[in-house]
């Protein structure tokens, strides 16, 4: 003859095996759903790839640059001064470059391959990484001669293997980095505003 208690019991084991077995249901549903859930996320290359970045060119003062992020790579935005632009198309300059006109397509797109590869010649956007073997160069705005090289009028040298570009990003001759710097894909959403990432040619 059954107790009271035993009732009990028996009562309580059913209602921990009722609880376990749906708690082991829905684990099991949701472990089955999960392909088809994660099909829908987007994976972290995606969301790399296709975000944008928009910079606000009035907070960079002329002779300054600013780093953004876009793709995992620092991307420099820098305001030229009028002193800066006309050296750019110093003829002596142009001598001791190894790619002055931008012959290389594939560092930059069409609309920047010019003197000062840009879209608008007092703003330069490029990807902060050396064509050499991907270290950061650093930023040297005074044009006038430099330690590093008495040909070298400021603009970008990279401590690692001593490369030197100008001040658009175009690579020095005799230096171990074998192209300009990259220029990436960008735009003037307006007069004052840039986004990486999205082609100027393409107003997208």
């Amino acid at each position: 003859m059954k107790t009271l208690n035993s009732e009990n019991n028996d009562s309580s084991r059913r209602n921990f095996l009722v609880r376990a077995t749906s708690l082991l249901g829905t684990i099991g549903a949701t472990l089955a759903s999960w392909p088809f859930i994660s099909s829908m996320l987007p994976d972290a290359r995606a969301v790399a790839s296709g975000v944008n970045v928009q910079v606000d060119l009035k907070k960079i003062p002329p002779g300054f640059q600013t780093v953004a992020a876009w793709r995992k790579k620092p991307i420099w935005i820098m305001h030229r001064t009028d002193e800066m632009i006309e050296h750019l198309e110093n003829q002596d300059l142009l001598k001791r470059l190894r790619d002055p006109l931008s012959q290389v397509k594939s560092q930059q797109p069409v609309y920047a391959t010019n003197e000062t590869r840009s879209i608008n010649k007092e703003y330069f956007v490029a990807i902060g990484i050396c064509t050499h073997l991907g270290c950061s160069p650093k930023f040297y705005p005074d044009i006038e001669k430099t330690a590093f090289s008495a040909n070298w009028h400021g603009g970008y040298y990279c401590p690692c293997h001593g490369s030197l570009f100008d001040l658009a990003g175009r690579v020095y001759k005799g230096v171990p980095a074998p192209t300009n710097l990259v220029i990436p894909p960008y735009r003037f959403v307006d007069s004052y505003v840039i986004e990486i990432g999205a082609d100027q040619a393409k107003k997208a």
